[in-house]
């Protein structure tokens, strides 16, 4: 294991890029520059998160028409307890040092890493 650019081990920097979602993703992506490991889990933390956060304000406006507005409540909460579950997850798997790549959004956490 190598150490980062904020003194701790990179396993324990991956699993930092998760702990606040969106937050500690963004910041540790501007910080680490030369990392891969972190870098990539920072930037998936980044894009999961980020569309996490979009969709739930949608789906928030959405909540609020008459008689459908439920549906989409429903929606909404299994969608906040499936990505709880994933933010253990991944934050776990950091921590082993691997570099699990969610389908679909880790294409979008590798363009987001080239960007930074």
């Amino acid at each position: 294991m190598s150490e980062t650019k904020i003194g701790v081990d990179e396993n324990i920097a991956g699993l930092i890029a998760y702990v606040l979602g969106l937050i500690t993703g963004i910041i540790l992506l501007v910080i680490e520059k030369e990392n891969k490991f972190v870098r990539f889990h920072a930037a998936q933390s980044t894009a999961l998160y980020g569309g996490l956060f979009v969709l739930n304000i949608i789906l928030g406006f959405l909540s609020s028409i008459p008689y459908l507005g439920m549906i989409f409540s429903l929606i909404s909460m299994l969608i906040g307890l499936v990505a709880f579950v994933l933010w253990l997850y991944l934050m776990y798997m950091a921590f082993k040092g691997e570099m699990y790549r969610l389908p679909v959004i880790a294409e979008y956490a590798d363009k987001l890493e080239a960007m930074f």
